[in-house]
């Protein structure tokens, strides 16, 4: 009998690599000497194993794959070329414009240029989402690659108001759509638009496959840009600049995403007649899930994707976003940030990272600043870890946990902007984090709320947030980190090890809390030529004082409603033995905080 060794090799030596340059022809046959044109003619030759390699160039295209690989080893790989920058738009260039008065041009384009989709008559839409009394579409205008806000009426491009409002200033374009013809007046302040490089959103996205079940690809090193994206509530389709479309065992790394009229990443749901039909009921969300679990959600089916190492910006809504297809995946190594910068409509999925369902999710080692919400794990949570993220200047809080019954883990994070924490749910493990923000915990939540059997997607039971079951180990508070709202907890609750400065303030369960009301650690985040760079004051008497407990499965015991354990995700024992730079903890006394025994008085600690 053959080898599995033989196989592999066998199918490895006879994949094809598909090159792809803007000087080739789609006649071609694909060799690095007679190139294709378009990475799409690419994607509809390769099969399962096969690579395509892109150079240099900008390509406006959608690349929608027809087919994904067999296995986690024999995949199919999109990739940019070695050292060579590759663009992927969903726009075009539009020259011709006419001066229209002062600073405001105008362009009218023929409808036939949009096609069967044109973004200046699809309105945004969908369950969850605040339009503000005024229309928004997925179209966009481009200067010299910033987008240009969209204006609700002409006169506010022909006759801007004068405030100190950057929303109300930033250059706006507004447009019309008539039978014929889709006309688009823009205020370009001082410049010349024929002379400069503007561009308009052309495609709803960049690279997604229209088809669900599109499994194994790889998607690598690519800059993907200007996608016009439709808002990505959970109950209906979620589509990104790049997204996986209801598939399993994806790989996106190393991509600079940006420019999304909503969503960058999307590993969410697919689309059906229910979409959007919810109502902004928590039933109508309900419903979807029981859909979704007769439409394939499991492990086996969907999801277990690998998010890494990617660069993602300005888009409106969401970073990464993903309804139920994001669970068993890992997200790490990102950095997500200006998220809902224009901040023209509003919603509740607004986030770096906003997930339904992330069961068995890794959220770790992520950079994530700028956004309205750093990360908002909503409904189903369970055996979610969100570990070593480092989130700061977000403009509503870092970590939201809304209507889960746990358990999920969350250790070793640096949390600095004015809110920190929202622990709206039960069942969380609140493990050696720095917490320099505001907390608020949620009791008596009324909502039916699934609790799912171990490690699956199979719903074990509903049950309403009672609030309380939370531990807190080893964590660092400071200034307005209060506990005190657990005094009411209706489930027991867990506190041992913590600090508390600067008026931070435990709750009646601690046990031997260290309360240094005086003491203040000076924190302050610098972003200095070679990353980011943590300002602590650090008293050797945090950690000196008591005896802490290193956190393990055994310590945290099992979260009430769904009686599980904390654990990894194989269901392997969880021990929190090493820090937020990977530095091995003292098992006998761990260092309070995300650091281990960082050295006393004024420290430097590079973080970014």
């Amino acid at each position: 009998m053959q080898s599995l060794a033989a196989v592999v090799v066998a199918v490895t030596a006879h994949a094809t690599e598909f090159h792809v340059t803007t000087s080739g022809l789609d006649t071609n046959s694909g060799t690095r000497a007679t190139p294709l044109r378009t990475i799409q003619r690419a994607a509809d030759l390769a099969q399962p194993g096969d690579i395509i390699t892109v150079h240099a160039g900008t390509y406006r295209e959608h690349i929608n794959p027809p087919r994904g690989g067999q296995s986690a080893s024999q995949r199919i790989v999109y990739q940019a070329a070695a050292g060579e920058k590759v663009e992927i738009k969903g726009s075009e260039v539009i020259k011709g414009w006419e001066k229209s008065q002062d600073d405001v041009w105008k362009a009218a384009i023929p409808n036939t240029f949009f096609g069967n989709f044109n973004p200046y008559s699809d309105l945004i839409h969908g369950d969850w989402f605040s339009p503000g009394n005024r229309k928004h579409h997925t179209g966009a205008v481009y200067l010299n690659g910033e987008a240009l806000f969209e204006a609700a009426t002409l006169d506010e491009v022909l006759k801007p108001r004068k405030t100190k409002t950057a929303a109300v200033d930033n250059p706006r374009w507004f447009a019309t759509v008539d039978a014929a013809h889709t006309t688009i007046w823009a205020r370009f302040k001082g410049v010349d638009p024929n002379k400069e490089l503007v561009e308009i959103n052309l495609r709803q996205t960049v690279f997604y496959p229209e088809k669900p079940g599109v499994n194994y690809l790889t998607v690598r090193g690519f800059v993907m840009r200007h996608a016009a994206t439709q808002w990505a509530p959970p109950t209906a389709r979620q589509i990104g600049l790049i997204g996986t479309h209801w598939s399993k065992g994806w790989i996106i790394e190393k991509n600079t995403i940006s420019h999304s009229r909503c969503c960058g990443i999307a590993l969410g749901k697919y689309g059906d007649e229910w979409d959007n039909r919810s109502d902004w009921k928590a039933e109508g969300y309900m419903e979807t899930i029981h859909r979704a679990l007769a439409n394939g959600w499991n492990k086996d089916t969907v999801g277990s994707h690998l998010v890494r190492d990617n660069d993602i910006s300005y888009c409106e809504q969401a970073g990464i976003v993903g309804s139920l297809g994001c669970s068993f995946s890992t997200i790490t190594g990102n950095t997500i940030h200006d998220i809902y910068v224009q901040r023209l409509f509003g919603g509740v999925e607004l986030a770096g990272i906003k997930f339904h369902g992330a069961v068995d999710v890794e959220i770790s080692r992520n950079h994530i600043y700028r956004t309205d919400q750093g990360i908002w794990l909503d409904w189903m949570a369970q055996g979610a870890r969100v570990s070593g993220n480092l989130l700061h200047d977000n403009l509503e809080r870092d970590l939201f946990f809304e209507a889960n019954h746990g358990p999920f883990l969350v250790d070793n994070n640096i949390c600095l902007s004015p809110v920190s924490l929202w622990a709206w749910s039960e069942g969380g493990a609140f493990v050696h984090n720095l917490i320099a923000g505001s907390i608020s915990t949620h009791a008596n939540d009324e909502r039916m709320t699934p609790f799912l059997k171990a490690h699956s997607t199979a719903i074990a039971g509903l049950r309403k947030i009672p609030g309380g079951d939370d531990r807190y180990y080893n964590n660092v508070f400071v200034a307005q980190g209060d506990l005190s709202p657990y005094d009411k907890a209706e489930l027991p609750v867990t506190m041992s090890g913590n600090v508390f400065l600067r008026g931070a303030k435990p709750a009646k369960q601690e046990s031997a809390a260290l309360v240094k009301p005086e003491a203040d650690p000076a924190l302050r985040l610098l972003e200095k030529a070679d990353g980011f760079h943590l300002e602590m004051n650090i008293d050797k008497s945090w950690s000196a004082a008591g005896t802490r407990l290193l956190v393990t499965t055994e310590l945290l015991g099992k979260a009430v409603i769904p009686d599980l354990p904390y654990e990894l995700s194989d269901g392997a024992p969880l021990r929190i033995n090493t820090d937020y730079f990977r530095k091995n903890r003292h098992e006998a006394n761990p260092t309070p905080g995300p650091f281990e025994n960082p050295g006393a008085g004024p420290q430097t600690l590079k973080v970014w």
